[in-house]
């Protein structure tokens, strides 16, 4: 009868230490961060820059390109991130639809994160209705929007270094025609955070020189439960900038588990 009891409680602990062994490890190697990375009309090449950038680290992102009939049908609810990327986005809103666009917002009020790059930057803001409305940011000079290619300097905030786990103050990035971004004041949506603003400018094709500069280039925000994160230029375009693109998605993704991989 002894022996039976010891052999139970020995069964037992090893079942124990089995499970807390077991937690250990799961805990040393959290979930991939499941990201959605719209490929669809008005976005035409984008995903495959964040196949390069945040899918090669299959470690921690597991990404997959979603349609926009797809968001309708709510694939997201399978996701912690949506990736926006650059193309056109009034083209983009016309390819979600409303219900597209209800079910992004949804997904971001719901607790999903949310990267807007370019585009998908502009798709995010708050001042024109085919907008999504999840940051409180409006565009400046959109008369000009079409200011050329060109690379710029970016000034880095204290609060976005620390966001993008960021060691310097500026870096050199890509830009090519994203938004000038500044606060839009709505009262039903919280202030933005400025992550990065432009030092220095791309005005081409007859913009006004003087008008990019000191203008938001990266900012966060809170949407509902959600985290909003908005970049102008193109990191993931840029080389030795993957790793700033992959700490964007981590903090939508309320994730800081993933490493800093910055080399730029």
């Amino acid at each position: 009868m002894n022996q039976l009891r010891w052999k139970y409680l020995f069964l037992l602990g090893a079942l124990t230490c089995a499970g807390i062994h077991a937690q250990t490890v799961a805990a040393a190697n959290p979930a991939p961060i499941r990201v959605a990375v719209y490929d669809d009309e008005g976005s035409p090449r984008a995903a495959a820059f964040f196949d390069e950038t945040v899918g090669i680290d299959k470690t921690h992102f597991l990404l997959t390109h979603v349609t926009a009939q797809q968001i309708r049908d709510g694939v997201l609810k399978n996701f912690d991130v949506a990736i926006q990327g650059g193309g056109g986005s009034r083209a983009q809103a016309e390819a979600l639809q409303p219900a597209g666009r209800d079910a992004l917002r949804d997904f971001v009020r719901n607790g999903g994160g949310y990267l807007g790059v370019c585009a998908g930057a502009y798709l995010a803001a708050s001042d024109k209705d085919y907008q999504l409305g999840i940051l409180n940011a409006r565009v400046l000079d959109r008369e000009h929007w079409a200011r050329g290619r060109g690379d710029v300097v970016l000034d880095f905030s204290t609060t976005g270094q620390q966001e993008l786990k960021f060691p310097h103050d500026k870096t050199t990035v890509l830009y090519h025609q994203g938004p000038l971004l500044a606060p839009d004041g709505k009262t039903d949506l919280p202030a933005y955070t400025p992550v990065a603003t432009f030092e220095t400018e791309v005005a081409l094709n007859g913009a006004p020189h003087g008008v990019m500069q000191g203008t938001t280039a990266m900012a966060s925000g809170i949407y509902g439960k959600g985290r909003v994160f908005v970049i102008s230029p193109h990191p993931e375009q840029t080389p030795g900038l993957d790793g700033l693109v992959r700490q964007a998605v981590a903090w939508a993704a309320n994730r800081d588990d993933v490493p800093v991989a910055i080399a730029k």
